[in-house]
């Protein structure tokens, strides 16, 4: 299906925007340059941050791009959960020798002057993750030539997308990595979703604008999947973080693959709010107790993670994955694009001679 979205990229792969230093502009822009759309991911840094980023990226390629934006969270948390889990993580501090996070340290993210800046500056597309930005945001971004794109993790979600006026919408299955993009993150929700396909064909059947299938895809096969079931692209993220161009942690990349870390878990261990991580120590002790406080919980524990990460420990790290992490490979972007591109082609093929698709 073609779309003003996908008419911007050659090859129907999209990087996933991943925040906390994973997304830099040498990742997107070898993506971009590889004929897919590279993403920069804003949240977690200033509105000054995200423009400076935007304009290396700017310097290292020519070809369309995204940036990420987070929603603001409206405050779910019941009185007193986010004090009782910092006095639990009181240990983990002092065996970092490290002092717990400020739980105050913001709720919004900046968001207000980032769409500023992404008003004053366009760029090519703008996603959000979290929630659906209002409608006055998203006519604003397209008066200003810019795709949007939300993500949506039910087919409610995704008609309300539609309903802002967003040009397409990101189908998010449970098996990806990293934050569910709910957009209500109430303390009883679980964080249990839908599955990709059955996700997929449900968001299909509810909107009429543009999909873009994400979660747990590794392969081209995969790819050719989503779009057979009527996907205009596919979003990877967990492929790319084992990339070299790729801002994740040495540990990060090797633990994809490390036989130590065999599984994935939806946990609030590390940010207060459902994401898929790969199962370490951290996670198995703190995720039963971990309230649904987002940002709060995140703002606690990044010290812990850093000082982690400074230790060489990747049991105390956020170790963010899909379900697809064991086919991770330690591929150039640009490279990767391509073996991903060559095998969504050789499975369409086999698909229209009634052969093997894998």
């Amino acid at each position: 299906m073609s779309s003003a979205l996908t008419d911007l990229f050659p090859r129907p792969i999209v990087q996933a925007p991943m925040a906390g230093g994973i997304s830099v502009p040498q990742l997107a822009a070898a993506v971009s340059e590889a004929g897919g759309l590279g993403f920069l991911a804003a949240g977690y840094k200033t509105a000054d941050g995200m423009y400076q980023e935007i304009k290396q990226l700017r310097g290292l390629t020519g070809r369309p791009f995204g940036v990420n934006l987070l929603m603001p969270q409206p405050e779910y948390a019941e009185s007193g959960t986010v004090e009782v889990y910092t006095h639990q993580l009181a240990g983990e501090a002092a065996w970092y020798e490290t002092e717990l996070g400020d739980p105050d340290s913001g709720r919004d993210d900046g968001y207000d002057a980032k769409l500023a800046v992404l008003l004053d500056d366009p760029v090519p597309v703008v996603s959000f993750h979290f929630g659906v930005p209002a409608r006055e945001a998203i006519d604003s971004l397209r008066r200003a030539g810019t795709i949007t794109l939300v993500a949506a993790t039910t087919p409610e979600e995704a008609r309300a997308v539609e309903r802002a006026g967003a040009d397409a919408v990101i189908a998010q299955g449970v098996e990806a990595g990293g934050h569910q993009g709910a957009h209500r993150d109430v303390p009883e929700n679980d964080g249990s979703g839908i599955g990709l396909l059955s996700l997929l064909a449900q968001i299909r059947e509810a909107v009429r604008i543009p999909v873009v299938a994400t979660g747990g895809i590794m392969r081209g096969g995969q790819i050719a999947a989503a779009l057979a079931a009527g996907a205009s692209a596919a979003q990877l993220g967990t492929a790319f973080l084992a990339t070299p161009e790729s801002g994740a942690h040495a540990l990060h990349k090797q633990a994809l693959t490390n036989p130590l870390f065999a599984r994935t878990e939806l946990t609030r261990a590390f940010s207060g709010r459902p994401a898929r991580g790969l199962v370490n120590r951290f996670l198995r002790e703190h995720g039963r107790y971990a309230p649904a406080a987002y940002p709060e919980v995140h703002h606690v524990t990044v010290p812990l993670r850093r000082a982690a990460a400074r230790a060489g420990d990747a049991q105390g790290m956020a170790l963010w994955a899909g379900q697809g992490h064991r086919l991770a490979r330690e591929l150039p972007a640009g490279r990767l694009v391509e073996v991903l591109t060559a095998e969504l082609v050789a499975a369409r093929t086999a698909l229209s001679a009634g052969g093997d698709a894998r």
